[in-house]
């Protein structure tokens, strides 16, 4: 039934039957409101059979065609990426939605407080994700220390074979790399940082145990200018808030060595970028490397796609198949949780 769904794209009724959409659908299991899989941002289809086992999926643009209908059959919202928007319109439109889960551990594009007005607990997929953005930081690291991409560019367009003088990276064993958030993910990295036999710095709002710092062999700054001055690799990697929007701007920049590389595996606000424009076009650091950008992806033409000292991908920290099928699977055990009367072990709250 769910592809019967999946594939209206009109309100034409099926099968020559008098009934609506709301009618076809099958109502034994839950029903959940979602971007449609595969298209708009949405879920990729592979991951539907992890969600129709436990639910009906009701697609957003289904949901438009017969909302009046369909309102009261939602009891939870899947929010993957930004596509679907959970306004107060929606929210006043869904009298028996219980629950908004977003794929993902970043909320900031979520009122949850207006959400949660509304009788609706909101939950994320923490954890799950840690271990690929930390892969992803480190990738960004080589990437650029070692100029991957402009050898791959090389090689495919090269008209001799000398290499340039410009061809030569940095080193990233034994380079001092600072992590300005060092919560799991960043923890995460230092793992990955210490076999580099890389020398460690990080910055955070709250100082790690004694132990924890000997394990990844780290020091900790107080002040972040520190850790800034002395670090080969600054790698960013905090939750975007009110405290940390533009937490990177020039001045930050200019703290940095000329010879380093800013790393950005957290969210785009949180660097200024036309501050790490300038940065790099004047050379006030070496290079940056970002998945994240704001806003994403980034339109064509972009200034800062133009430099040649820059590496940017489109938000593929957590963009794996094992990555995004724990995420999904986290989604529906959040939702099995609020719907089954139970508390959610995801729950996100202000």
């Amino acid at each position: 039934m769910f592809h019967l769904i999946h594939r209206l794209k009109t309100p034409l009724l099926s099968f020559g039957g008098t009934r609506t959409i709301s009618q076809r659908i099958n109502m034994e299991k839950p029903c959940i409101l979602a971007t449609t899989f595969g298209a708009h941002g949405g879920i990729y289809k592979c991951f539907a059979p992890v969600v129709e086992k436990h639910f009906t999926i009701i697609p957003y643009e289904t949901f438009l065609l017969d909302q009046k209908n369909l309102s009261e059959q939602v009891k939870a919202v899947f929010v993957w990426g930004v596509a679907l928007k959970v306004d107060r319109g929606l929210m006043q439109s869904l009298p028996n939605l219980k629950v908004v889960v977003n794929g993902g551990v970043g909320v900031n594009h979520l009122d949850i407080p207006m959400i949660n007005s509304f009788g609706v607990k909101v939950c994320n997929t923490p954890h799950v994700v840690d271990n690929a953005t930390a892969d992803i930081g480190m990738g960004l690291m080589l990437a650029s220390a070692r100029k991957i991409v402009e050898g791959h560019h090389y090689t495919l367009t090269h008209n001799n074979e000398d290499l340039p003088e410009s061809s030569m990276g940095m080193d990233v064993s034994g380079a001092t790399l600072g992590i300005i958030g060092m919560g799991r993910i960043g923890y995460k990295v230092a793992r990955r940082a210490q076999a580099f036999d890389m020398k460690i710095l990080y910055h955070n709002r709250n100082r790690r145990w004694k132990e924890e710092e000997r394990a990844v062999g780290a020091m900790y700054c107080a002040n972040m200018e520190d850790l800034l001055q002395q670090s080969d690799f600054v790698m960013v990697v905090v939750n975007l808030s009110p405290a940390t929007q533009k937490l990177i701007g020039a001045k930050e920049l200019a703290m940095m060595k000329p010879t380093s590389t800013l790393i950005n595996i957290s969210r785009g606000l949180v660097v200024d970028q036309d501050a790490l424009v300038e940065a790099l076009l004047k050379k006030v650091i070496r290079a940056a490397a970002l998945d994240v950008t704001y806003p994403e992806p980034l339109p064509i033409g972009h200034p800062l796609a133009a430099l040649p000292n820059v590496i940017i991908l489109p938000h593929i920290g957590t963009h794996s198949v094992e990555t995004t099928q724990l995420m999904v699977e986290k989604m529906v055990t959040n939702a099995l949780a609020v719907l089954g009367g139970n508390h959610p072990p995801d729950e996100v709250k202000v």
